[in-house]
C-alpha cells in the first residue's frame, strides 16, 4: 500500500476497495492485478497476486501490461498535436495523405454483397476518423456478414485480438480494396478507425507513428514503459496473457511472454489496441488530460484540444450504434451502455447510468484492463490485469473496483 498527501479518499474507502480486489484474486480467477487510483494529490497503488497463474513473481507497481483497447484515449493524443500545430485541419478530406481512402464505394446494405454499391457522397474527413465514424468498423452486430469475413480474409485483422498483421501502406491497400458499410460521418462504429489515424500521423509527420508519440507524448509525460512491444530487458515485468476457457474456466494462454506478439516490434504499431504500459505511465497520461494538458508547467496539448478529446461529439442519432455495440460485447467491463457517449478515442458520460458521473471519460480493453478520469472529483482510476474477458471475470472485477471506488471518496 503507497500512500501520498491525506485528502481525497476515506481509509475505510480504500481498505474496502483492496479487500474486494484481493477477493477476486483470492477466488482463482484472476491470477492478479495492479490497481492505482487518484485524487488531488493523493495516490494510492495496490499491486495483488502473481504474473502467472500457478503463481511465481508477485505483481507489482512497475508490471508492463498489453493495454488492449485502453490503447486508444492515448494513442490519439498524435493526432491532436497534429491539429494544434495546424498540420491537420478537423474538416479536411485525408485524400492527399491516405490516397487508398479516396472516391470510395458505399455498401447499400451495411450487411450486403460487397459489389452492391454507391459512390459516397464525400470524401473522409480527419474528423471523421477522430470520431470513429468515417464508414468502416469492427461491428459485432454483423460478424457474420461479407464486410466482416473480408476484413479478416484480407488480413486487414488477425483473428487474435484485432490486431492488423501487415506493415501499414500494405494495411491501407488491403483496407482500400475494401468498400464502407456506412457513408462517411452517418455512423460510429469500432477501432478501425482508430488504426487509420495511426497511419495518417506517420504520413503527415514523416516518423513512425511510435516515434512520433515517443518524442511529443511519452517523453515529455515521463512514460518511461509505455510502447508497441516490451524489450528484452523490461519482458520479465510482463505477464503472460491468459483467455480463461469460457465453459471451464482453464488459464489458457492468449500471449506467450517470451516470444510472444508483444516481445518483438510489431509490422503495425496499433493505435487501436496496441500499447503496452503500466499504471504510473497512464496516471501520469489522465493526469495530463485532467489538467487540461499541462504536465509539470508544461503544454503537452492544448486547452480546446483536450476539451475536444474528452467531450461527447455524437449527435444523439449516433448514440444508437454505441449503446448497440456495448450491448453485443458481452463483458464490456465498465457500466455496458451506461456511456451515453464518445469524443476522440474514448467514451464519454453523457447520462449517469451508475456510480460515476457525466463526464467521466476513458476505456476499457479486452485484456481485462480499464481506465478513466472523472472531472468532477478530479479522479484517475487504472485496473490492470492479465486475464482477457473470454469470460465475465475480469469485467466484474473492473466493474467492482469502480463501485468501490467510487464509495471511498471522502
Amino acid at each position: 500500500m503507497m500512500r501520498k498527501g491525506n485528502s481525497g479518499f476515506s481509509e475505510a474507502g480504500l481498505r474496502r476497495l483492496r479487500e474486494v480486489l484481493a477477493g477476486h484474486v483470492e477466488s482463482g480467477k484472476i491470477p492478479g492485478l495492479v490497481a492505482l487510483v487518484s485524487r488531488g494529490e493523493e495516490t494510492h497503488v495496490e499491486a495483488i497476486g502473481t504474473m502467472r497463474h500457478d503463481g511465481g513473481a508477485p505483481m507489482r507497481r512497475d508490471t508492463i501490461f498489453r493495454m488492449a483497447s485502453t490503447t486508444k484515449p492515448v494513442a490519439v493524443a498524435a493526432a491532436m498535436v497534429l491539429l494544434d500545430e495546424c498540420r491537420l485541419r478537423l474538416d479536411d478530406p485525408v485524400d492527399p495523405w491516405l490516397p487508398e481512402l479516396a472516391d470510395r464505394q458505399v455498401l447499400k446494405r451495411p450487411d450486403g454483397p460487397l459489389d452492391d454499391t454507391v459512390p459516397a457522397r464525400r470524401p473522409i474527413t480527419v474528423r471523421d476518423l477522430l470520431t470513429s465514424t468515417f464508414g468502416l468498423g469492427v461491428d459485432m452486430t454483423a460478424m457474420g456478414s461479407p464486410m466482416m469475413a473480408a476484413l479478416f480474409e484480407q488480413g486487414v485483422y488477425g483473428q487474435e485480438w484485432i490486431l492488423p498483421a501487415p506493415e501499414p501502406d500494405e494495411w491501407m491497400r488491403r483496407l482500400g480494396t475494401l468498400p464502407l458499410m456506412y457513408q462517411p460521418g452517418e455512423r460510429w462504429q469500432y477501432n478501425i478507425s482508430n488504426d487509420v489515424l495511426g497511419v495518417l500521423v506517420a504520413r503527415v509527420t514523416g516518423q513512425s507513428f511510435e516515434t512520433f508519440l515517443r518524442e511529443r507524448i511519452f517523453d515529455p509525460l515521463g512514460m518511461k514503459d509505455t510502447a508497441f512491444h516490451v524489450p528484452a530487458d523490461k519482458i520479465h515485468r510482463l505477464p503472460p496473457l491468459y483467455a480463461p476457457d469460457p465453459q471451464t474456466g482453464e488459464f489458457i494462454v492468449a500471449d506467450k511472454v517470451e516470444g510472444g506478439h508483444h516481445s518483438q516490434p510489431p509490422a503495425f504499431q496499433s493505435g487501436g489496441g496496441g500499447l503496452d504500459s503500466t499504471v504510473d505511465d497512464y496516471h501520469a497520461y489522465f493526469r495530463m488530460l485532467l489538467n487540461k494538458g499541462m504536465h509539470d508547467g508544461r503544454r503537452i496539448l492544448s486547452r480546446p484540444a483536450v476539451e475536444l478529446m474528452t467531450t461527447n461529439r455524437l449527435p444523439p442519432e449516433q448514440h444508437t450504434a454505441l449503446q448497440a455495440w456495448a450491448r453485443s460485447v458481452v463483458h464490456l467491463a465498465h457500466g455496458t451502455g451506461q456511456h451515453g457517449g464518445w469524443g476522440f478515442g474514448m467514451t464519454v458520460r453523457t447520462y449517469r447510468g451508475d456510480y460515476a458521473p457525466i463526464g467521466q471519460f476513458g476505456w476499457d480493453g479486452g485484456t481485462g484492463t480499464t481506465t478513466y478520469a472523472d472531472p468532477e472529483n478530479q479522479l484517475v482510476g487504472i485496473l490492470l490485469t492479465q486475464t482477457g474477458m473470454s469470460t465475465p471475470d475480469s469485467s466484474r472485477a473492473i466493474h467492482d473496483f469502480w463501485t468501490t471506488l467510487y464509495q471511498a471518496i471522502d
